[in-house]
Order: C-alpha cells, then structure tokens, then sequence
C-alpha cells in the first residue's frame, strides 16, 4: 500500500495522482501500485509540486515493514539503527528572563533595597 500526503500543490499534479491512487481526504492519495510505478509517481510528485510538500509512506520488506519519503517537509525521515524515525525541528529556547527583563528579586539582589527608610 502506498499513501502519499500533499500540502499546498498545484491542481495538476492532484489530478494526476487521481489517475493511480484514490483520494481518500483532501490532499492524501492512497492506493496499491507496483514499484515502478511508485518510483515515477515520485518523481512526477517531486517535478511538480512546486512550493509545496509531499510525503510518501509505502510498504518494503523489513522489520519495520514501511519507508518514508519526504518533499520539501520540515519534518526529515532519519534512519537509527535500521529502524526509519522522523526527525522534526527542534523548538528554539526560549529565556524566560530575557524575554520580560530582569524580575524584582533579582534587581533586588544585584542592587540591594536602595531607596528603604532605615
């Protein structure tokens, strides 16, 4: 079984999958097609998407018993130890103190308690 996703693809290349796979949502296309023809799909998918994203999984022999191939996505397949994760982008760190600036206790600390009736 393959299943491709696509996000934010011209109306041709939707058409020309239709030709091949069923779709069975908007924008995800799934079918049985033999290797050959899930080779050249791919090809078609990745000459055609233009600024768009595709995501293919299909079925192989393994453990795992599937493989992922990606298109322009933000998340990567990566292969750990034969088994095929996928590797989305780290979320930057954020400073909490940065952000809001320096918060009372610690101005008080760095700069004691001026300005206190003794």
């Amino acid at each position: 079984m393959t299943v491709i996703i696509l996000t934010a693809c011209p109306p041709g290349l939707r058409g020309h999958l239709t030709q091949w796979l069923f779709e069975i949502s908007a924008g995800v296309y799934v079918g049985h097609v033999s290797t050959r023809v899930r080779d050249r799909l791919w090809t078609r998918v990745i000459d055609m998407a233009g600024a768009g994203r595709a995501l293919m999984v299909f079925q192989v022999r393994g453990e795992q018993r599937l493989s992922f191939l990606a298109h322009d996505h933000h998340w990567i397949p990566v292969d750990v130890d034969g088994v095929t994760l996928m590797r989305r982008p780290a979320d930057p760190m954020v400073n909490p103190a940065a952000s809001g600036g320096w918060s009372k206790a610690a101005k008080r600390r760095r700069f004691g308690r001026r300005g206190r009736p003794a």
